[in-house]
């Protein structure tokens, strides 16, 4: 399968004598989400090559600015968590102890209370994604961002009056930062393509963005840290609301309307678009008017595709070899594509990834929200763990940035197998780590930490696209993130846990998590790589088969036949 440009000769010729229903042509893309154009759009995806280069970078950028201040914010909990506890957040349900304690130090109703409040705010953005792909799809990506900036201006609005309004704003305000950051950051996948060949540069800035953007927290924490607590929270989220205000306006005025086609999508417009334009009956029997209007959609197509070749460059046919190879490393692609959704929900294939990604995710979460109160306990030192706390704060979102093109490498070159080994090993290393009662052993686990979460979102959705296709990936991805987002609540009971049960000792909860990770994480790599070797054996054996024979020359004797 190759990218083949239509000369001007060659392609009138091949029209003339071309059926107008012809159909000689192949789908082909390079473009990591498919070519799957969603039937209940309401208008078609727009060509790169139709907006000039220059508009197209300025949505790139903006879109990288705007998921740098919106796209994950509220993953920047570990952060914001001791202002609001300075500020007096939930304060309430401890005012006995806040007569003696320090203020900068939490009770139990208190913990639990912000611990909820983050809980709540990471399944809403886990559960948000199937709507977000449900409206992306049917009103397109500038709708989203629309509703997106609006969500956000209401969590800011929430958070910046929570002390003056008579109910608890803080659980609701964050949940709305956390419904608004997919709905801007989601659609500005479609941006990648933009430029074809800069596609995976353009999705790692996004990416990039996306996992900086929890220092935003950090960064006012540190300013209200400057100006001896009076920069309040009501101060810095009216002027957060630049941010949702600054969504608005480019997407009215910048953003596209429609989503951007794949490259699989030109292709198929400039192999057909004698086609969808040829004609029918033509209105007179004139033979010379015929050709004059033949002419006239052979050039068409040859300007359509001249313009679609130079978006592209000249790497198409490289970037196919490359993908293939790429398909033949991962050792599972197309497991399971062409079956339904349903065949694929009941395999193993889903039920394992689904199991360790609900351990997983919660296991993740419960750290974020809880790395402060858990080297308190474990180092006996308060002033130690809010070091390791604000070493945290930095370390998440640079680590997310500084990870991305090892992620690549790791992906694109090992196994399916390989990985997921890669992952349950580190995941036990972060165990292990994590019960440590050493000041190295926190370190070293924050370090390793930041440095893993990315890997493991990322090899989970190249899991689902490698075994289960591009076709239902929506569908199966979505239910594996909402499940895992769902079952993500048993975090405050993981809490309520520590507290009561264990007064206030994290290790035995993060021993439980971490047996639970090395079972089913290892029961997942055992399947894969069994699965994996019984693929590859099939696959030599299809090709023996497809071998034409070959006959064997007659042997000679004495120097002739």
């Amino acid at each position: 399968m190759s990218l083949h440009r239509v000369t001007s000769m060659s392609s009138c010729e091949q029209v003339r004598g071309s059926s107008p229903a012809r159909s000689e042509h192949m789908n082909m893309s390079f473009n990591p989400v498919g070519t799957w154009v969603p039937p209940a759009a309401k208008e078609e995806p727009i060509g790169a090559f139709e907006v000039s280069k220059g508009k197209r970078i300025l949505q790139v950028a903006l879109a990288v600015v705007y998921c740098l201040f919106a796209a994950g914010v509220v993953f920047g909990y570990a952060a914001i968590k001791p202002v609001l506890v300075k500020e007096g957040a939930y304060r309430e349900y401890c005012a006995e102890e806040a007569e003696m304690g320090d203020p900068g130090k939490t009770c139990y109703e208190q913990e639990i209370r912000l611990n909820l409040m983050f809980t709540i705010a990471a399944v809403a953005t886990n559960c948000v994604a199937l709507p977000v792909g449900t409206i992306l799809d049917k009103y397109g990506p500038r709708i989203s961002g629309i509703i997106g900036s609006i969500l956000l201006a209401i969590g800011a609005l929430l958070f910046a009056f929570a002390t003056q309004l008579p109910f608890d704003a803080y659980i609701p305000g964050y949940i709305f930062l956390a419904l608004g950051g997919p709905f801007v950051f989601i659609p500005s996948f479609q941006l990648s393509n933009t430029f074809p060949q800069h596609s995976g540069l353009i999705l790692a800035l996004l990416t990039g963005a996306f996992d900086s953007s929890s220092a935003i927290f950090l960064f006012y924490r540190l300013i209200y840290s400057a100006s001896h607590e009076t920069f309040t929270p009501q101060k810095f989220f009216l002027i957060y609301l630049i941010v949702p205000i600054f969504i608005l306006l480019v997407q009215i005025f910048i953003m596209p309307h429609n989503s951007y086609k794949t490259v699989g999508e030109l292709i198929t417009n400039a192999e057909n678009a004698i086609d969808e334009n040829q004609p029918h009956g033509y209105g007179s029997h004139d033979v010379e008017e015929i050709h004059q209007i033949q002419d006239q959609h052979c050039h068409h197509r040859e300007s359509v595709v001249s313009e679609m070749t130079l978006l592209l460059g000249k790497s198409g046919n490289k970037q196919q070899k490359a993908d293939e190879e790429k398909q033949n490393i991962s050792g599972v692609w197309g497991a399971l594509h062409g079956r339904s959704a349903l065949d694929q929900i009941k395999s193993p294939w889903f039920i394992l990834i689904t199991l360790f990604t609900v351990v997983q995710m919660t296991r993740i979460n419960y750290f974020v929200a809880t790395v402060r109160t858990q080297y308190e306990y474990m180092l006996h030192d308060y002033l130690l763990a809010e070091r390791v706390n604000h070493v945290f704060d930095i370390a998440l979102p640079a680590g997310g940035v500084l990870s991305i093109p090892f992620i690549g490498l790791i992906l694109d070159n090992f196994s399916t197998t390989f990985v997921l080994a890669l992952l349950v090993t580190g995941a036990t290393t972060i165990g292990v780590l994590g019960v440590l009662p050493n000041t190295w052993a926190a370190y070293a686990n924050v370090t390793l930490f930041v440095l893993y979460r990315p890997l493991y979102y990322t090899a989970v959705s190249d899991y689902a696209a490698k075994v289960f296709g591009f076709h239902t990936f929506g569908k199966v991805y979505g239910l594996i993130i909402l499940t895992a987002g769902l079952l993500n609540l048993s975090q405050s009971g993981l809490d309520a846990m520590t507290h009561k049960v264990f007064n206030r000792d994290p290790l035995p909860v993060n021993l439980i998590l971490l047996f639970a990770v090395l079972i089913v994480g290892s029961v997942l790599v055992g399947f894969v790589w069994h699965q994996s070797r019984h693929m590859k054996r099939d696959h030599l054996e299809g090709e023996a088969e497809d071998t034409p024979d070959t006959a064997i020359p007659a042997a000679t004797t004495n120097g002739s036949a």
